[in-house]
């Protein structure tokens, strides 16, 4: 098992950990709070909650956490190495002297600094070349973007390993290839939480009426399009071009303060945490965490039906975890033929779940079809195929809700062909939450003629495996509620 050592435990270093341990890394975790253990705690319970709702893939077995009181037994193996302690220079660069002391000498030093630069890290290490800004956004179990920030005392072949590493964890590495105070994004954030500032004091807006024109208006837009896609589309037909020349002369304009900082008084922290109580003090912070888990994972789940933006991220990932889970995507991958195969393996997301507090039943009929949709793969009815101008139409289907699924349980749908001849293919999926059976689905697909729209038989690549499996399988009991109507007594 691969290991991540995580030194300091606070929010970032604790949704470092949730990070690497969902994903089936072993996490050791240093940090002298008597308290570290209950922080990381409370992260792993949003994380384990909410993360594996961004997958349509079941993550892997989660790895083991552990606590050390020393950095010479945190780091001892680790591969990657995470620093998040407190944004304090001489702290970190005593830190990193302590760390390379005891850590391998290939292992990758990450820092989660958000303001410091590489070479500023470096300065006082006796390896230089180990460290690396790795700088994430909270959450960051949930968020995709992390600045990879190196110098010329990094190897090309260091980077690399970081991006790999980074990619492999569900993240979005983006190589900041020139060292700046602030990085990159932390830049825009700054230049609009000064302007927020200004307003605030200058009594314009109150900090929910800032919220609101983020939330309701650009922060949807840049959520999936970014600054300068969403200004170019705004230029319409002519593009950046005409954006430009439309709006540029505005930047002459006295409309914002970016040069300027308010003076930082206790009267205008006051008005500001006043207003901030008054906006979501009824609430508390682990309330407001597990609402703004699930509106990220809600959203960035639309993202993944695009393939855009962040959602193309989650593909990608899901796409590794079934590489490594070796989830069947052809017939000759089969072991075992003659046993149903596995064509789902997830966590219930929370845009899963109804009124009730479970699934719901239309996702019932989502996780079949994703199934049939792996069987029709599995056989030869891929993307490919279809282009050619064949598929499977669905004709008949039925459900059987038989027990409750739940947010985050991990769900598994296990497929048996019970006919494929012809134009015809019979399928009965049974959903699992481990051993419980959850629900059935029977299902009548018809092959079509995409030209036509209308029935047609199969390739003969479809007809063999479709015959091969259901051969395989026909000694098997028959499925307990096969061919049962809807009513009928159980």
């Amino acid at each position: 098992m691969t290991t991540a050592a995580i030194i300091g435990g606070g929010v970032i270093g604790g949704g470092w950990a949730a990070r690497f341990l969902l994903n089936g890394w072993d996490v050791r975790v240093f940090d002298p709070d008597p308290e570290a253990e209950r922080k990381i705690g409370e992260v792993l319970d949003n994380a384990r909650r909410s993360m594996p709702g961004l997958s349509d893939v079941a993550l892997p077995e989660e790895g083991r956490l552990s606590f050390h009181e020393s950095l010479a037994e945190v780091v001892e193996g680790a591969v990657w190495i995470q620093e998040s302690v407190p944004e304090r220079l001489e702290l970190k660069q005593k830190v990193y002297e302590g760390l390379q002391a005891h850590c391998d000498a290939g292992a990758i030093i990450g820092s989660s600094t958000s303001g410091f630069k590489p070479s500023e890290l470096q300065e006082q290490a006796p390896r230089p070349e180990q460290i690396v800004v790795t700088h994430p956004f909270n959450p960051v179990y949930l968020m995709p973007l992390v600045e990879l920030v190196p110098t010329a005392q990094n190897t090309a072949d260091l980077v690399a390993r970081a991006k790999e590493i980074l990619t492999g964890l569900g993240m979005f590495p983006l190589h900041v290839r020139k060292e700046i105070d602030a990085h990159i994004a932390d830049r825009f954030l700054e230049a609009v939480w000064r302007e927020a500032l200004w307003l605030v004091k200058d009594g314009i807006a109150t900090t929910e009426e800032i919220d609101e024109a983020i939330r309701m208006g650009f922060g949807i837009r840049w959520a999936q399009m970014g600054l300068f896609d969403t200004y170019r589309v705004a230029g319409g037909e002519a593009g950046m071009k005409h954006f430009m020349a439309q709006f540029g002369p505005a930047l002459e304009w006295p409309w914002t303060k970016l040069m300027d900082v308010p003076e930082f008084t206790d009267e205008l922290v006051d008005l500001i945490a006043g207003q901030s109580d008054a906006q979501s003090g009824h609430m508390s912070i682990r309330e407001m965490e597990r609402i703004r888990d699930d509106n990220v994972v809600s959203m960035m789940r639309a993202l993944k039906a695009q393939n855009f933006a962040s959602g193309a991220v989650l593909n990608t990932h899901d796409a590794g975890l079934e590489a490594k889970a070796g989830m069947v995507k052809r017939a000759g991958d089969i072991v075992d033929p003659g046993q149903p195969i596995v064509t789902i393996r997830r966590a219930v997301p929370v845009d899963w779940l109804d009124y009730n507090g479970h699934m719901t039943e239309s996702r019932y009929l989502h996780a079949f079809a994703d199934a049939t949709d792996r069987l029709m793969e599995i056989v030869g009815c891929d993307a490919d195929y279809i282009a050619t101008g064949g598929s499977f139409f669905t004709a008949e289907t039925h459900i059987r809700h038989i027990d409750e699924a739940k947010l985050g349980e991990r769900i598994e749908v296990r497929t048996r062909v019970l006919m494929g001849e012809g134009k015809k293919m019979h399928l009965w999926h049974e959903m699992y939450g481990g051993e419980r059976l959850l629900a059935t689905g029977e299902h009548i697909l018809i092959h079509v003629s995409l030209e036509t729209r209308r029935p047609a038989p199969f390739s003969a690549e479809i007809a063999e495996n479709l015959a091969m499996i259901a051969g395989a399988q026909s000694g098997l009991p028959a499925p307990d509620g096969v061919g049962r109507y809807v009513g009928a007594p159980r």
